[in-house]
């Protein structure tokens, strides 16, 4: 380990940092909540494909889960990756799709609970991908999605909302709906590139249609400490966005593909593994920052 100038002559080690340049901190277990509801809504964005969204609203919402605080995930991308990571059915069953055109009055209709205590979903397939022709002549169309979740938000402390990977008008329902957002970034340069853009658009929809919606933070995924790359990656945007990048880091793992075959959220597909442990980190980190109750 090394050590300051200050720490030498003091006799103390200098505090460990972790990969994000800060004094690596534990997060303290978050107290029991007295009672539920209503819920804080986080968007899970990126206009980036395979960054880690899908896996960390999974991941998230089983540790927030395991924490005693009721989740419920929306899939909102029809490729559906969210409902077959929580091994939930998406044929001849109510989705997000239905409830988006009132198909489906109740969102409770749609409400799969899934395998693990407090956890529940509501599921999208390939069906969802027509939505955005279906709303565009809908009045409001923007806040379709907004008025749905408020029929059910007082049941759940928090809902994660899974995106797609674009900025179109899922993702814009989906931003006004929310009353933060947390950004998966890749630790690697063309991840990195798109970032600006999607905070531009977060400003945009809270300038315009949702002046509540805040930023989170950004959770820098895929890492890999062997690599000079990723290091660099994540000391350029904790350079460029100072303390909305989160502490907590998410190491590249063959284990999260495993999991997503099983069906299951890596806490309970590997309860031991550094993966499980740094998104209970997440978890703790986001309570602490009063992200969640």
């Amino acid at each position: 380990m090394h050590r300051d100038d200050s720490a030498v002559l003091s006799g103390m080690e200098a505090p460990v940092k972790g990969p994000t340049g800060r004094p690596l901190r534990t997060f303290a277990e978050p107290p029991v909540l007295k009672g539920h509801g209503p819920a804080r809504i986080i968007s899970l964005c990126n206009q980036k494909g395979g960054v880690g969204k899908t896996t960390t609203t999974i991941n998230l919402g089983a540790t927030l889960a395991e924490l005693g605080r009721r989740v419920l995930v929306i899939d909102f991308d029809p490729q559906g990756a969210l409902s077959a990571g929580l091994g939930v059915q998406t044929h001849d069953v109510p989705t997000i799709y239905d409830l988006l055109l009132g198909t489906v009055k109740n969102p409770v209709e749609a409400i799969v609970h899934t395998n693990y205590p407090n956890l529940d979903i509501i599921p999208a397939n390939i069906d969802l991908s027509a939505a955005e022709v279906h709303l565009v002549n809908e009045v409001a169309r923007e806040t379709i999605l907004a008025r749905v979740l408020r029929k059910v938000s007082d049941q759940y402390d928090v809902i994660l909302i899974d995106c797609q990977p674009s900025l179109g008008l899922l993702t814009v329902n989906a931003l006004t709906a929310a009353h933060g957002v947390l950004i998966p970034l890749e630790c690697e340069f063309f991840a990195l590139r798109g970032v600006a853009l999607l905070v531009e658009t977060i400003e945009k929809v809270k300038d315009r249609l949702n002046s509540a919606i805040e930023l989170d933070g950004i959770l820098a995924t895929m890492y890999d400490s062997r690599t000079l790359h990723s290091r660099e990656v994540l000391d350029r945007v904790v350079e460029t966005f100072g303390d909305s990048v989160l502490e907590t880091v998410i190491g590249r793992t063959v284990k999260f593909p495993d999991a997503s075959v099983a069906g299951a959220p890596i806490t309970s597909f590997a309860p031991e593994h550094a993966a499980s442990q740094a998104y209970r980190q997440l978890a703790r980190e986001l309570i602490s920052r009063g992200a969640v109750a």
